[in-house]
């Protein structure tokens, strides 16, 4: 398992749009992907549970991963929150 602190710096932070996409990214490693934020922990592959944590630009998550291609799938979210 890993885990890590990534700040969102996409523009218009965690709206319906990038959060279809965030889970589309997670969905593709066979790793458990969950994000926290405060004392909230969800599934990164579940739309509505992102949907719940109603994430702005400029806040921080921490990422924990958990599986075979954790390390990929870490990279994969890290880049994706970061704008890359």
């Amino acid at each position: 398992m890993i885990t890590k602190d990534i700040t969102i710096r996409l523009e218009n932070g965690l709206e319906a749009r990038p959060v279809a996409m965030l889970v589309q990214e997670a969905s593709k490693y066979e790793s458990s992907v969950y994000l926290e934020a405060g004392t909230k922990k969800v599934n990164a592959k579940s739309i509505m549970g992102m949907m719940s944590l109603g994430l702005d630009a400029g806040e921080t998550v921490k990422a924990v991963i958990d599986g075979p291609d954790e390390e990929s799938a870490m990279e994969g979210i890290e880049n994706f929150l970061s704008g890359k």
